[in-house]
């Protein structure tokens, strides 16, 4: 790589972090106002590719419903691009000083492509867990499941199989068996590489994360 070509990346990488940075920092000082919700994942939560992620990722979507709702309920959005479980329970703690009432934990696709051993995988969202509710142990938590298409062979099982483990080890967790269902492998609602949803398929995701979310966030507002 050239010394242009690498100054060209500092440059993007700086911009998608100080851009993460301002997101997490300003959703931060909004939850400060009411209790929030806390999607934490990797480039699927963060909507990449997307024209206005900060309006057409699905936990903005989440957000706007709420926002319409009523229910007092802030969305901050952690997601970031590469992002693997690994990362993401090293991560944890900083983003842990501002108040997280309920998780969505949406991490594990990367590790999944890059074939880390599930094990690992299933060890580290947990490590992420535990250091939530270490921090409040009245949080609630919504995992994600993700899926591996099926000709990585017996590692695509061993993978899925890793968010019903965690949701059989704590039943107080609230699973979601797959984020991507209704997108994965649709034409008409990724992008060009297959991989990161579209806008469209986006409002797919936030439909189905909503439906999960509606009834828990309510009943908490309620409590």
């Amino acid at each position: 790589m050239t010394k242009s070509l690498k100054y060209r990346s500092w440059v993007r990488s700086g911009a998608l972090a100080l851009a993460w940075l301002a997101a997490a920092v300003g959703g931060a000082r909004a939850a400060e106002a009411g209790r929030n919700v806390l999607f934490f994942g990797d480039s699927l939560t963060a909507g990449y590719g997307l024209e206005e992620p900060a309006a057409q990722s699905y936990p903005a979507l989440v957000g706007a419903r709420l926002g319409a709702a009523q229910l007092g309920w802030k969305v901050v959005n952690a997601g970031l691009s590469g992002e693997t479980s690994s990362g993401g329970l090293r991560r944890i703690d900083w983003v842990l000083r501002q108040p997280v009432d309920v998780l969505f934990l949406a991490l594990g696709a990367n590790d999944g492509l890059r074939g880390i051993p599930a094990g690992l995988t299933e060890s580290n969202l947990a490590g992420i867990i535990a250091k939530v509710r270490a921090k409040n142990p009245a949080v609630a938590v919504v995992v994600a499941g993700m899926k591996m298409p099926s000709n990585m062979g017996p590692y695509a099982a061993d993978f899925a199989a890793v968010y019903g483990k965690l949701r059989a080890a704590d039943r107080s967790l609230v699973l979601l068996p797959f984020l991507l269902e209704g997108v994965a492998g649709e034409a008409g609602f990724n992008q060009a590489d297959a991989i990161h949803p579209n806008a469209a398929g986006h409002r797919k995701m936030a439909d189905l994360v909503w439906g999960l979310l509606e009834p828990l966030l309510r009943a908490r507002a309620a409590a």
